[in-house]
Parts: structure tokens; C-alpha cells; sequence
């Protein structure tokens, strides 16, 4: 029996393999072996940035709030707990683009929990 050699296969895959690493430096985008691991590599780490990513944004927002509630003389933690205890449902997100774009909203909101 003959011995089936998949030439074009092999050549087809090399070349998605190699576009997909095309910006990588060195070898990682000229060699198939070493550009298949870089590759798999990246899409390992790009799955988890996808969930990092969130995280990241999340911490961004309570640092801004709590910028802009240390200004105003209070804490984020007492700020928040006070926007809980007075049925305030806003998230971090909005609250944190108020502090920067609308901080005489944001204070009427510091101001709501205060008092």
C-alpha cells in the first residue's frame, strides 16, 4: 500500500498558522513549529484578557468614584453603603462617568447619601 502524505493538507495549515502569527517577532512568525505554539499561546492569553479585561474596568471605576468621593469628604465604602441603604441602583460604570463628566450630579448624589 502506498504511504499517504498530505502535502497540501499540511501546506494549507502551515499558511493559516503563519497568518495568524504574522506581527509575532523572530521566528514565532516565520517558523511553522515554533508560530503553531506562539499561536496557541495567544489565543490561551487572549481568552483569559477577555475575562481580565472586565475585572480591570471594574477597579478602574471604583478608583475614579472613590477620587471623586474623597473630594467631596467621604469614602467609597460609606458612599456606597449609603446609596444602598437609600434604594440608589446605579452601577459603577454610570456612577464612575458621573464623577468625571457630571460631578454636580454626582455630588447631589453624595449629598442625598450624607444627609
Amino acid at each position: 500500500m502506498a504511504r499517504a502524505i498530505t502535502g497540501r493538507v499540511h501546506r494549507k495549515r502551515a499558511k493559516t498558522v503563519l497568518k495568524r502569527t504574522k506581527g509575532y517577532r523572530g521566528a514565532r512568525s516565520k517558523l511553522y513549529r515554533v508560530a503553531r505554539n506562539a499561536m496557541f499561546k495567544s489565543l490561551s492569553r487572549a481568552y483569559e484578557g477577555r475575562k481580565q479585561k472586565k475585572r480591570h474596568f471594574r477597579a478602574l471605576w471604583i478608583t475614579r468614584i472613590n477620587a471623586a468621593c474623597r473630594a467631596a469628604g467621604i469614602s467609597y465604602s460609606q458612599f456606597i453603603d449609603g446609596l444602598k441603604k437609600q434604594n440608589i441602583i446605579i452601577d459603577r460604570k454610570n456612577l464612575a462617568n458621573l464623577a468625571i463628566t457630571d460631578i454636580a450630579a454626582f455630588n447631589a448624589l453624595i449629598a442625598k447619601v450624607k444627609g
